[in-house]
């Protein structure tokens, strides 16, 4: 079995074979069944845990991978889960433990070096015993941490994020964008109830020019382990509905410089140096520049700063813009005044020339009255003596006209009144024969020129086959009735 261990007297890590002590130590009490010698599970670990712990009696320096710290509230224990991998692949792994006490001490000795809690998916060196329980198994018993060692190892995954994304050509992607001249529609990353999110708010509402902004809270964990998936998570639902948007702000405050390395992270400065509109961050106090704000578009070290920068970004443009008016206005008003005494010189050159115009067309005018008047009694005159004529052609006209009517109307007359006498005489005849006509057909005088009619049961008897034998019938002639009995009936040869 190897691993490498160092022992807590030395700084340096070398590595070492265990012997085998087969005979070195008296053997667990057995028993004889069959011929076997047979021990006890509890005999066998306890021999165990008496040869490790003669063995290993020294704490030993060693390092590995936190995989999992499983750290439990309520006992405020912690059972990490260590391993050692090369090239992605488990090749070690053991579980530990971490007493309550050591815990605290770790993690704030942690918090106030790294800036960081004692987490999982850190490398580290850490100080720890070898122990043995019958019942718990082989474990190591962490006294301490060296948090330097870590700090290391997080400097080296920012060193690595900023090499893998300038290999990409993203470093500057986003810096390469074009803020709109009025950000204005803001998509904002917080904690609704983190300081620094209401220090962000309160600069941006409060501001002494009265610029308006509208802002969307996407809330997101803004540190820790949890944090680099959550913001990914709130930049993806930005994106989705990024037309409603100008920029994005990450906004995070409140916390010191505690967990700031999600900030590191490849994933996450990816997801923002590829992001489609500005992304601009107020992490916090860092004194240590995080890879996510050297590749964001614009960064400042409070939310406070990040508000300041975006009213200036409205200042910028408002401040040109009131120049200009200024200028204008000035520039407005000589043009004015010069324009009003142009003006007025044109006014009096033009009152002077309308006048001689009205003067000269009203002389004119005054002609042309004279002359209409002079044309009018002409042919007013002209027009008089031609009615005239016409009135007298009239009269003339009309009693001829009237003479030859009233010879029509009277030869009419005479025409209509032969036409209807004719027509009435023709209609008289016509009346006659037809009522002979009618009184000829009549039942009465057909029964007197020899016809009867044959009834079977109240119905005219039409055809030979309406009866058979014994069928009784009625014959109505002239002047009587007559009653009968079939015998037979056929069709004539």
């Amino acid at each position: 079995m190897h691993i490498n261990i160092a022992p807590s007297q030395s700084p340096s890590i070398f590595s070492f074979t265990l012997p085998s002590y087969r005979n070195t130590y008296p053997s667990p009490m057995s028993e004889i069944l069959s011929d076997k010698k047979v021990f006890t599970l509890l005999e066998v670990t306890k021999s165990i845990q008496k040869t490790l712990t003669e063995r290993y009696k020294s704490s030993y320096w060693i390092k590995a991978e936190m995989n999992k710290l499983n750290f439990y509230s309520h006992s405020g224990h912690c059972y990490p889960e260590l391993v050692e991998k090369v090239n992605g692949k488990v090749i070690a792994q053991i579980k530990c433990n971490l007493w309550k006490d050591d815990y605290r001490n770790i993690d704030n000795n942690f918090l106030k070096i790294l800036k960081e809690p004692l987490k999982d998916g850190i490398k580290i060196l850490f100080l720890a015993r070898i122990s043995f329980d019958p019942s718990h198994g082989l474990a190591l018993q962490i006294i301490d941490i060296d948090p330097a060692y870590t700090l290391g190892d997080l400097e080296k995954e920012k060193q690595d994020t900023i090499k893998r994304m300038i290999e990409e050509g993203i470093f500057n992607r986003n810096k390469t964008l074009q803020i709109p001249l009025l950000p204005q529609r803001i998509a904002i990353i917080s904690v609704e109830t983190s300081k620094g999110y209401a220090d962000f708010l309160g600069v941006l509402q409060t501001n002494s020019w009265n610029y308006h902004f509208f802002h969307l809270l996407f809330p997101s964990l803004l540190q820790g382990e949890k944090a680099v998936d959550s913001i990914i998570r709130q930049l993806k639902r930005i994106e989705k509905v990024r037309s409603h948007f100008d920029v994005v702000a990450i906004i995070r405050g409140g916390g010191g410089d505690v967990g700031l390395s999600c900030y590191n992270n490849y994933e996450l400065a990816k997801a923002i140096a590829l992001f489609p509109i500005p992304v601009i961050t107020g992490i916090g106090h860092a004194t240590n520049e995080t890879v996510v704000e050297m590749i964001s578009f614009s960064n400042a070290i409070t939310p406070s700063k990040i508000a300041e920068y975006l009213l200036q970004a409205f200042h910028n443009f408002s401040v040109p813009v009131q120049k200009a008016r200024e200028i204008i206005t000035d520039k407005s008003r000589r043009l004015l005044s010069d324009e009003k005494t142009k003006f007025q010189s044109e006014l009096k050159l033009f009152q002077s020339v309308t006048e001689n115009i009205i003067i000269h067309q009203r002389n004119q005018i005054r002609e042309q009255v004279y002359s209409l008047a002079r044309q009018s009694l002409f042919l007013f005159k002209n027009e008089k003596e031609y009615l005239g004529n016409l009135k007298e052609d009239m009269k003339k006209n009309t009693s001829s006209f009237l003479s030859f009517v009233k010879q029509e109307i009277r030869r009419l007359t005479m025409n209509l009144k032969k036409d209807a006498f004719i027509q009435i005489t023709t209609g008289k005849l016509m009346l006659e024969n037809l009522e002979k006509n009618i009184s000829n057909m009549s039942p009465q005088n057909v029964l007197k020129r020899g016809y009867s009619i044959t009834l079977l049961n109240g119905k005219a008897v039409k055809s030979f086959e309406n009866v058979k034998a014994n069928d009784p019938l009625e014959t109505i002639v002239f002047d009587g009735k007559i009653h009968s009995i079939v015998k037979s009936s056929q069709k004539p040869e």
